[in-house]
């Protein structure tokens, strides 16, 4: 019986590199926080209300990473801003709970940070947060908002 030729080529030490590569690697991704978009975060939304996507409801409470543009922040620096999909040039906030629109997130730092400019792209990781909630010190209203969070520019 003939072994394929890269089994037949691959020396023992290349075999054990190859295995501490990949574990090294493995634990490398698993401490990473997943990766969600602002297209995954529901199943579905319309004039009956919304459903959080099955991937949102399963990272609630974790770590995860978005991608989006932060909206003009009320403040140089603050504790928070709203995340959007695309550059927005008024501030989200001024809407109900009823007409939250679905494509931004609260972002709630870990401590008072200096904002950047509005539409300006940033990559943020933090712990997702799902459903209703109203901020104690501002009394914004939100729906899916990242806690301890940072942000650099993306």
């Amino acid at each position: 019986m003939q072994q394929p030729i890269l089994l037949a080529r691959l020396s023992r030490r290349g075999l054990f590199q190859g295995l501490a590569t990949l574990a090294f690697c493995e634990a490398a991704f698993a401490d990473e926080a997943a990766a969600i978009s602002f297209d995954g975060l529901y199943k579905s939304f319309g004039v009956l209300g919304f459903q959080f996507s099955d991937r949102a409801t399963s990272l609630r409470g974790q770590e995860v990473r978005m991608l989006g543009y932060m909206a003009p922040p009320l403040k140089p620096e603050s504790h928070f801003f709203v995340l959007t999909r695309e550059p927005l040039a008024i501030c989200p906030f001024c809407q109900s709970d009823a007409d939250w629109p679905v494509d931004i997130v609260v972002v709630f730092m870990k401590a008072v940070t200096p904002m950047v400019s509005a539409g300006q792209k940033v990559a943020v990781s933090g712990r997702l947060e799902i459903g209703s909630a109203i901020d104690a010190e501002t009394g914004f209203v939100s729906q899916i908002r990242l806690v301890d969070a940072s942000f650099h520019v993306a």
